[in-house]
């Protein structure tokens, strides 16, 4: 019975919001159209939207400079260049930690070249084996992120 009671209990507490969320649901829920603009929806969608980026915003005092630089700067890009920043995203987001380490150290050394600098840099980059761009990622390492930086 004590078993029952802790499993039941909750979801018992829990049913109300999860009939509200099944009523809330939009039919087709990868249509944009079927959703409504912000100004339409409800605080507590709203708030559900908002709360990982308070929380972030609450629990990294030291990154709160570096987080609102990159809402301004989003706000200017144009949909094509925010495209291209969202795919960079999900390439990192898929990177090991090797991967990403390697990928430290290549932006930060093209990071004071010219357009043509960076090319040729790439282009000699693309030649390399595995085990030579292993060796020189060792060779040259980014620095350490120091919070608050980019």
């Amino acid at each position: 019975m004590k078993t029952f009671i802790r499993f039941a209990f909750p979801a018992l507490l829990l049913w109300p919001m999860l009939a509200l969320a099944q009523q809330s649901a939009p039919a087709n829920p990868g249509s944009s159209t079927s959703l409504p603009n912000w100004e339409q929806l409800t605080p507590a969608q709203r708030d559900t939207l908002t709360a990982p980026l308070r929380d972030r915003w609450n629990n990294s005092p030291e990154d709160r400079g570096r987080m609102l630089d990159h809402a301004q700067r989003w706000r200017t890009m144009t949909p094509d260049q925010r495209s291209h920043a969202r795919r960079g995203m999900q390439r990192w987001d898929n990177m090991d930690p090797a991967q990403r380490a390697q990928a430290r150290a290549v932006f930060h050394a093209m990071r004071g070249m010219d357009k043509d600098a960076r090319r040729a840099f790439m282009d000699n980059w693309r030649t390399l084996s595995p085990q030579q761009k292993a060796d020189w990622v060792k060779a040259h390492p980014a620095p350490e992120r120091q919070p608050g930086n980019d």
